[in-house]
């Protein structure tokens, strides 16, 4: 699990339960994604939350949830930095 600590004490990550990040301290939690069916019945995973594009279809849904991990630790956890 990557986890960005700010200078100002904002604590980032992909939310998993690795760690009980309660113990960090008062925790918001946010959406980044939407993982969704389209009419088809493929999945997209839609990055709009953090400004990214929709990504698949995929045919399955735990592709999807790969490719959206993977978009938000290259794009979205970098960015924070």
């Amino acid at each position: 699990m990557q986890i960005i600590i700010e200078s100002g004490g904002t604590v980032r990550c992909i939310y998993s339960e690795e760690i009980e990040l309660a113990t960090i301290g008062t925790l918001t939690i946010t959406r980044a994604s939407h993982v969704e069916p389209d009419q088809q019945g493929c999945w997209q995973a839609d990055m709009g939350p953090v400004g990214g594009p929709v990504l698949g279809p995929f045919k399955r849904r735990s592709d999807a949830l790969a490719a959206e991990h993977a978009w938000l630790e290259e794009h979205w956890m970098a960015n924070q930095r």
